[in-house]
C-alpha cells in the first residue's frame, strides 16, 4: 500500500520573510511591543469616537442632527476610511497576504494624496490674501508626492492586472469622494453650547461619546454653571486623569495626542527611509564618483544639529507639525543611506543582478525589484528605532515650549506639569506614555534584528 502524500504546507518551505515573521512573533518582547503599538493605532484612529464633546446624534427643536459629523475633519475621515479598508481586506482570506497589504497601501496612499491635495488647494486659496507662507504649501505638495510614491510601490507588487485594475477603480472612487465630500468643519467651536442646551431642557435625547470632552474643550462655562474652577482638577469619575491648566480633560488630550506621536514617527521616518534608499541605492550600485559625492553629502547632513535646526524653523515659520515631519525626514536619512549603500555594494556583483543587467532590465527594476528586497533588512530594523527617535524629538520640543499649541501632545502636557505641582496626572501619564511607546518600538526593533539575522535559528 502506498503512503498518502504529505500535506502541501508540510512540503513547501516557508519564505525568508515568512520564517522571519514567525521568529519575530515567537518572542515575548515583540508581542508586547506590537500589542502596545496596535493599541496606539486603534486609539489614534478612533480618538474622535472615544473622546468628543460633540454628540453623535441629538434631537432638539430643530430636529435630529449629528454635530459630530458636522465637525469631522479631513484627517478623521482619512484614518477611519483607511481602517475600514484594512478591515475589509482582512476578511478577504482567499487573497494572498502580500496582495492585501499592497492593496491597502495603494488605497491609503490615494486617500492621503487626496487629503494633501485638498489641503494644498485650500492653502493656495488662502495664499491669495497673503496669510499663508509658501513653505506650508510646499510641505503639502511634498506630502502628496510621498503618497504618490506609496501608490507606485503598491502598483509594482506581484498582484495581477485584474486585481490592480479593481484596486485602481476603488482608489479613484475613494479619493474622488474624499475630495468632493463637503468636509468643512467650522474654524471656531463653542463646546459649552451642548451643555447649555442640555441644562436648558432643549435636548430631547442625545448619544454622547464615552468620554464627553474634546481635547480643545476648556470648560469655560464650568465656573458659571457649578461655581467650580475646571483648571488643574485631580483625577475623578468625570475626568479620569484630571484636567490641565486650561481646564481641558487630560485623558482626552492623551488620547488625541497619540495621533501626533504616531504621525510624526511614521511620516518622518517614512520620508527619511525613502530618501535614504534612493541615495544609498545609487551610491552602492554605481560606486565610483557617485559614491564619492554621495558620501560627502552624507557627511554634510550628519553634521546638522537637528534640534537646533527645528528651533530655528519654529522661530521663523511658526509651529507646524507637517514642517517638523519634513525637517526630521530630510535630516534623518543618513543612517538608512549608509546601510543600503553597504548592502548594494555587496549585491551588485551577485549573479542574479548581473543576469538582470544582461537581460536589459531597466535601472529602476534592478535597484528596487531585484536588489532592494534582499538588502532592506537592516533598514527595517533601523526604521523602528528611527520612529522612537522622532517621537522623542517632538516630545522634547513640546516640553521646551516650542511644539504645537492647539494640537495636544504628550510633551506639551509634561511642560504644563512643571507649573502644576498639585496635578500629578500631568507628570505620570504623559511620561509613562512616552516611555512605553519608545520602549515598545525598541523591543520590536531588537526582535526584528534577531529575526532577520541569517545566522539565527529557523
Amino acid at each position: 500500500m502506498t503512503e498518502a502524500p504529505a500535506p502541501l504546507s508540510a512540503t513547501q518551505p516557508r519564505s525568508l520573510m515568512g520564517a522571519a515573521a514567525l521568529r519575530l512573533l515567537g518572542g515575548w518582547g515583540a508581542r508586547v511591543g506590537l500589542a502596545w503599538i496596535g493599541l496606539l493605532v486603534l486609539t489614534a484612529v478612533f480618538a474622535p469616537v472615544v473622546a468628543s464633546s460633540h454628540p453623535f446624534v441629538w434631537k432638539t427643536d430643530g430636529g435630529v442632527s449629528s454635530p459630530w459629523l458636522r465637525h469631522l475633519t479631513l484627517t478623521d475621515a482619512v484614518l477611519l476610511l483607511s481602517f475600514a479598508v484594512a478591515a475589509v481586506l482582512l476578511l478577504c482570506r482567499r487573497i494572498p497576504l502580500g496582495r492585501r497589504i499592497a492593496a491597502w497601501a495603494f488605497l491609503t496612499g490615494a486617500l492621503t494624496a487626496a487629503a494633501a491635495t485638498g489641503s494644498a488647494v485650500e492653502l493656495w486659496r488662502d495664499r491669495a490674501t497673503g496669510g499663508v507662507p509658501l513653505v506650508f504649501l510646499m510641505v503639502c505638495v511634498l506630502l502628496a508626492v510621498v503618497a504618490g510614491l506609496m501608490l507606485l510601490i503598491a502598483w509594482s507588487s506581484s498582484a495581477g492586472g485584474r486585481g490592480k485594475s479593481v484596486v485602481a477603480v476603488a482608489c479613484v472612487l475613494l479619493a474622488g469622494g474624499l475630495l468632493a465630500a463637503p468636509i468643512d468643519p467650522p474654524s471656531s467651536v463653542v463646546y459649552s453650547t451642548y451643555r447649555e442646551a442640555t441644562a436648558a431642557g432643549e435636548v430631547d435625547w442625545q448619544l454622547l461619546a464615552p468620554l464627553a470632552y474634546s481635547p480643545g474643550d476648556y470648560q469655560r462655562d464650568a465656573m458659571s454653571a457649578t461655581g467650580l474652577d475646571a483648571r488643574l482638577q485631580k483625577p475623578s469619575l468625570a475626568h479620569p486623569l484630571g484636567t490641565d491648566e486650561s481646564g481641558a480633560d487630560v485623558f482626552s488630550r492623551m488620547i488625541h495626542a497619540t495621533r501626533i506621536a504616531l504621525a510624526i514617527g511614521l511620516i518622518a521616518t517614512g520620508i527619511a527611509v525613502a530618501i535614504g534608499i534612493v541615495v544609498g541605492g545609487l551610491m552602492g550600485y554605481f560606486a565610483g564618483v557617485v559614491d564619492l559625492l554621495g558620501m560627502r553629502l552624507v557627511e554634510v547632513f550628519s553634521a546638522i544639529p537637528v534640534i537646533f535646526l527645528l528651533i530655528m524653523i519654529v522661530a521663523f515659520y511658526g509651529r507646524n507639525l507637517y514642517l517638523m515631519m519634513v525637517i526630521l525626514g530630510a535630516t534623518g536619512w543618513v543612517g538608512y543611506a549608509t546601510f543600503i549603500r553597504a548592502e548594494f555594494l555587496k549585491l551588485r556583483k551577485m549573479d542574479y543582478v548581473q543576469a538582470a543587467h544582461a537581460c536589459g532590465a531597466p535601472l529602476w527594476s534592478i535597484l528596487f525589484r531585484h536588489m532592494l528586497p534582499n538588502g532592506v533588512t537592516p533598514v527595517l530594523v533601523l526604521a523602528s528605532f528611527g520612529i522612537a527617535s522622532a517621537i522623542l524629538t517632538e516630545s522634547t520640543l513640546s516640553f521646551l515650549g516650542l511644539g504645537l499649541v492647539e494640537e495636544p501632545s504628550w510633551g506639551q502636557l509634561l511642560n504644563q506639569a512643571r507649573r502644576a505641582g498639585g496635578q500629578w496626572g500631568l507628570t505620570l501619564f504623559p511620561g509613562l506614555a512616552i516611555f512605553l511607546t519608545v520602549f515598545a518600538y525598541n523591543l520590536v526593533g531588537e526582535a526584528m534584528r534577531d529575526a532577520l539575522d541569517p545566522k539565527g535559528g529557523a
